[in-house]
């Protein structure tokens, strides 16, 4: 805990906030939602109120990205769940989704070094 009496930050990779439709497959199943925040190893999302994952459940998000046909799509895992949301930690991203998803962070974060550093972190 800092003095402040905040837990420290754990993340090591910088989330960026971003409104965007999100589907959530599981199996046969898939769930409409709206995506939070994501990061190069993660998302957040609004929990559906019909869906009932459990944490480390594996699933496949399928975001969409404006008002375009480009997409993010990556194999995750349920990190946790709570207060109306969902987390993801993302287990494999294929090259295209990737690329999208550094884009992505490179321009709201407008720090190219820091995206550098994380994108190291990920090897």
């Amino acid at each position: 805990m800092t003095t402040s009496g905040k837990p420290e930050e754990r993340r090591r990779f910088r989330r960026v906030l971003f409104d965007a439709p999100m589907r959530i497959s599981e199996g046969e199943k898939s769930f409409e939602t709206t995506l939070l925040d994501l990061s190069l190893k993660g998302a957040l999302a609004v929990c559906p109120a019909d869906w009932s994952g459990q944490p480390d459940q594996s699933v496949e998000l399928d975001i969409k990205l404006g008002d375009t046909e480009t997409r993010i799509k990556m194999q995750a895992s349920v990190a946790h769940i709570g207060e109306g949301a969902i987390g993801f930690h993302c287990n494999t991203i294929d090259m295209e989704s990737i690329t999208h998803l550094r884009r992505l962070v490179e321009l709201n974060t407008g720090d190219a070094e820091l995206l550098e550093r994380e994108l190291e972190a990920l090897a």
